[in-house]
């Protein structure tokens, strides 16, 4: 499933989520951030039901980028029961996220 997120609703639909969530933060001119978002779709289709993904424009909403200390985009941060628990940086292979997807949604 993946959501539209942000600075207003982010604590709801991230921080008080049953299941592990994927927060990308992104903006419309970053191109790493669109060569990363089909990647992202897929793998999000392959862990439907055990993983959220929520994508967070850094532009329109820079309180919880701050919050967080997102210095470059596109970073992708995962959460599970309210908290960072694991994050990357910059343009992803399928297989990285795969893997890092598989960490997060595995206990």
């Amino acid at each position: 499933m993946e959501i539209t997120v942000t600075d207003a609703d982010f604590e709801e639909k991230v921080l008080h989520s049953t299941i592990p969530v994927l927060v990308d933060f992104w903006a419309p001119w970053c191109g790493p951030c669109k060569m990363v978002a089909p990647i992202i779709d897929e793998v999000a289709s392959e862990f439907e039901g055990k993983l959220v993904v929520a994508k967070l424009n850094v532009d329109e909403n820079p309180a919880t980028s701050v919050k967080y200390n997102v210095m470059g985009i596109p970073t992708l941060l995962f959460f599970k029961g309210g908290q960072p628990v694991k994050q990357l940086v910059g343009y992803q292979e399928k297989p990285t996220l795969q893997k890092a997807v598989e960490e997060v949604t595995s206990n």
